[in-house]
């Protein structure tokens, strides 16, 4: 079935257009390794892969990486220097993180890591900017 122009054109406007964020990471101690950057939904908040991903080298104070084409929604960023290049958040016989990392919305981080809500914001049509400053302990 073929719409007419006219319906077409009704329906464009909800056709959900992406935006660019602009991740800049803080507080990075040193040039060793790389920082790996992920934006992630609440399903993959924590988890090793999420959708929006890259890395960056490391250099001692902040760099900042884009992301293009995100599509609206609401998300969390998570950061970590992955001072060895093993790919991967080195943690201790505790589960404790041994390499520095932060969130978006720099949560505290007493206990664990923060609940998705503490670090989640919302992304619209419009481009973007987060920062995220590195805990190292």
């Amino acid at each position: 079935m073929k719409l007419p122009l006219t319906m077409f054109l009704l329906l464009l406007p909800c056709v959900a257009r992406a935006a660019a964020l602009d991740v800049t990471v803080m507080n990075i101690p040193d040039a060793t390794g790389s920082i790996r950057v992920a934006v992630c939904t609440k399903a993959e908040f924590l988890q090793p892969d999420c959708g929006y991903h890259a890395i960056a080298p490391s250099r001692a104070g902040q760099v900042s990486v884009t992301f293009g084409d995100v599509r609206p929604g609401v998300y969390a960023v998570q950061v970590f220097q992955d001072r060895n290049s093993n790919q991967k958040l080195d943690t201790n016989f505790l589960g404790m993180p041994k390499e520095p990392l932060g969130f978006s919305r720099n949560p505290p981080m007493h206990f664990g890591p923060p609940r998705f809500a503490d670090a989640a914001f919302s992304l619209g049509t419009q481009n973007s900017a987060v920062s995220v400053a590195l805990k190292t302990k």
